[in-house]
């Protein structure tokens, strides 16, 4: 499939020092900086085929995605945050699929969302509650398959301490079904001296075999957070039958709709628990997560199966929200809906909502205080700027309506993924 995920590392060494001025103070490091170049350029040719690595994906019988668990036992645990260290969500999976003609959606209210949690793993005093919710992906043709989840349980933790392993179990005790006992590390407090050690970047990471050598390697690494930056398991490159292909269109020119083939997203959640059950993961959409069905719905998938927090930012949106780690503010920018100055922008991709990307992007911006969090950095899926052939100015309009917003207010560091060469990215923050 064409997400090859190669298990590339680049080791980004950024010194943060009390006062933010542009590297007064240098940390020892025997890894070299930008302030140690310029560098000659050292590039590979893309288009080389021998790039790609081992991009084949892994088949639903590999035993690190097929489902272990039994009745309403949790599946597909993850951890993200919240706008601040002193909570973070939990989520899961509750109950199998349905892939058939005619689904009957399981109920969301017949399982409980809970999580028991605490500081110490056999003492697990506190609890929280949280929401459940089921998506269907659903088509209107003769001979595709309709997919139904189970049931997605989000639930928030709040007045956590920073920098802090707490332990947690979740499900529903009555039944009872209750996963086993994981842990997670809060991030440290907002502050110019205080920052997560490790950050681990990937993009497109799909579910292939390079996926498992660039997830191992991330691992290795011990991040202390996970940012991914869109194009997440890439389901959209099959049939509702579960054929596949590297290109869409090539493969599949006439189906009247695109289809896709939702059981990915669970396979790709199994693979990816072990690791994010654990490891904060902050997602933002990339064009592969759009996956059209009946009634013009788009993106059920990625809306529903992470946590964002968007009610906490005041984005009230999946698709573009902020959130701080120690001494960074993120903030995560949406390309695949409206961007636009205001709902009368004369650029536009996506009337909907037009302007309210841009409105609160602006509030957001103006209450940064970067005495708290010095840098300032945004993350969107598609890059404004690429000599890459293939997706050259391809949110060349995303461009136009932002990029003066966010020179003005100063961000630091932009990242983002669609343009498949370097996929993982480690970035070490030294005080």
């Amino acid at each position: 499939m064409e997400n090859w995920a190669l298990p590339i590392a680049m080791l980004l060494t950024s010194t943060i020092a009390a006062g933010f001025d542009g590297g007064s103070s240098v940390a020892e490091s025997s890894i070299p900086t930008t302030l140690d170049g310029p560098f000659t350029p050292v590039s590979v040719n893309l288009e080389d085929e021998g790039f790609r690595g081992n991009a084949v994906d892994l088949p639903e019988t590999d035993p690190r995605v097929v489902r272990r668990v039994k009745g309403f036992e949790p599946d597909q645990i993850s951890v993200s945050l919240s706008v601040s260290a002193d909570a973070v969500w939990i989520s899961w999976v509750s109950g199998d699929f349905q892939m058939a003609d005619r689904i009957q959606p399981l109920n969301p209210a017949s399982v409980a969302s809970t999580v028991r949690y605490g500081r110490l793993r056999n003492y697990l005093t506190f609890k929280a509650t949280g929401h459940s919710l089921i998506y269907n992906q659903i088509y209107p043709f003769a001979g595709m398959r309709n997919y139904s989840s189970g049931i997605i349980h989000h639930v928030l933790l709040t007045g956590l301490e920073p920098d802090t392993r707490y332990f947690y179990r979740c499900g529903d005790p009555s039944i009872p079904a209750m996963s086993t006992t994981r842990a997670f590390k809060t991030m440290p407090v907002s502050g110019p001296k205080s920052y997560p050690k490790r950050i681990a970047v990937v993009g497109d990471l799909g579910l292939t075999y390079n996926t498992t050598s660039t997830v191992n390697h991330m691992k290795e690494n011990k991040p202390d957070l996970i940012l991914l930056l869109g194009d997440v398991t890439y389901a959209n490159l099959y049939l509702t039958n579960g054929t596949g292909s590297d290109c869409y269109s090539c493969s599949f020119p006439n189906t009247p709709i695109h289809e896709t083939y939702q059981p990915r997203w669970d396979y790709w959640a199994r693979f990816m628990e072990p690791t994010i059950s654990e490891i904060p993961i902050m997602v933002v959409e990339g064009n592969h997560e759009k996956e059209e069905q009946a009634n013009g719905r788009t993106f059920e998938a990625y809306s529903s199966r992470f946590a964002f927090p968007g009610e906490e930012s005041g984005s009230h949106s999946t698709f573009y929200y902020s959130f701080k780690a120690g001494g960074i503010h993120f903030i995560m920018l949406g390309a695949y809906v409206s961007y636009n100055k205001s709902e009368f922008s004369e650029i536009a991709v996506d009337r909907q909502g037009g302007g309210d990307q841009y409105k609160w992007l602006q509030r957001d911006l103006a209450a940064v205080d970067r005495t708290v969090t010095p840098w300032l950095i945004a993350t969107w899926h598609a890059p404004w700027y690429s000599t890459y052939k293939s997706h050259y100015r391809e949110v060349e309009c995303m461009r136009v309506e932002m990029e003066e917003l966010l020179y003005s207010n100063g961000v630091d560091i932009v990242l983002t993924g669609h343009v498949s060469s370097s996929r993982l990215r480690i970035v070490e923050m030294h005080v």
